[in-house]
C-alpha cells in the first residue's frame, strides 16, 4: 500500500475518528479536583525552612573565583 497515494483518505480517517472523540467527550462533565483543607489554609506546620547566614563576596573575592 503506498501511503502516499493514499494520504487523503489517512487524513480523512483521521479527521472522522477526531471529531467523534471531541463530540463523545463534550457532553462529560469536567473533573473538579479539589485540594484538601490542609493545604488550602496555609503552610503546613511541618513544612521545612531553611536560612542561609553566610556574607556576600567583594568583588575582589569574586574575580579571584572566576580565575
Amino acid at each position: 500500500m503506498n501511503i502516499a497515494k493514499n494520504m487523503e483518505a489517512i487524513f480523512v480517517a483521521a479527521l472522522v475518528v477526531v471529531s467523534a472523540t471531541s463530540f463523545a467527550t463534550a457532553s462529560a462533565p469536567a473533573p473538579r479536583i479539589h485540594a484538601p483543607a490542609a493545604v488550602q489554609s496555609g503552610a503546613d506546620a511541618n513544612m521545612t525552612v531553611v536560612t542561609v547566614s553566610a556574607k556576600r563576596l567583594s568583588a575582589a573575592e569574586k574575580a579571584e573565583l572566576k580565575g
